[in-house]
């Protein structure tokens, strides 16, 4: 468990498929490694707790509100080994900055947000962010028409599929986003 290098790993997937699930898996284990870790998030998610990541499951881990990645070198302690990163597809493109700076560093990076869109297309800064990393691991949860593997997220509205021009960002939960299939992920135009 120990790293003798920088390096970045994303998690990535739909809503619903494990991806904060498994960002606080690897950062527990850190934890039990006796590794200095520390925890980021967008300020903008507050669906939860302010201060923790949390799943939809309901596990967390304590993580300090961001309101853009450049806030995270300052917020940075000198002794921190590992930085973990939840829901990176909200943060402003300098955050794939950000996670280079820090694997230069030699800081594992752990980084998990959302691949896609609602409309089923790259998120934010997310493509540039798994074209650099080391690692990365697509989850899938399940979907919810078919039971088939979901690689996308379906958000409602009115319990109809949002139009593609709606706002790219609105944060939320199983209130107003499933988890679908490519059959059955709709976007109206």
């Amino acid at each position: 468990m120990r790293h003798t290098h920088g390096s970045i790993e994303v998690v990535c997937g739909s809503m619903f498929s494990g991806k904060t699930d498994e960002l606080i898996r690897r950062l527990v284990r850190a934890t039990i490694a006796k590794q200095k870790v520390q925890v980021f998030k967008p300020a903008i998610d507050v669906r939860y707790a302010v201060e923790k990541v949390t799943s939809h499951a309901g596990s967390n881990f304590d993580a300090m509100p961001v309101e853009k990645a450049s806030d995270i070198r300052e917020k940075l302690e000198t002794d921190t080994t590992v930085v973990g990163i939840d829901e990176a597809q909200f943060f402003d493109a300098e955050i794939v900055q950000v996670a280079q700076e820090l694997a230069s560093k030699d800081i594992r990076v752990l980084v998990a947000g959302l691949d896609m869109d609602f409309k089923g297309e790259p998120f934010g800064p997310m493509p540039l962010l798994m074209s650099l990393a080391e690692d990365v691991a697509k989850l899938h949860a399940i979907c919810m028409v078919c039971g088939d593997e979901a690689s996308r997220t379906q958000r409602l509205v009115n319990g109809k599929p949002a139009r593609y021009d709606d706002p790219i960002v609105i944060v939320g939960a199983s209130e107003m986003y499933e988890a679908r299939c490519r059959e059955h992920h709709k976007v109206p135009r």
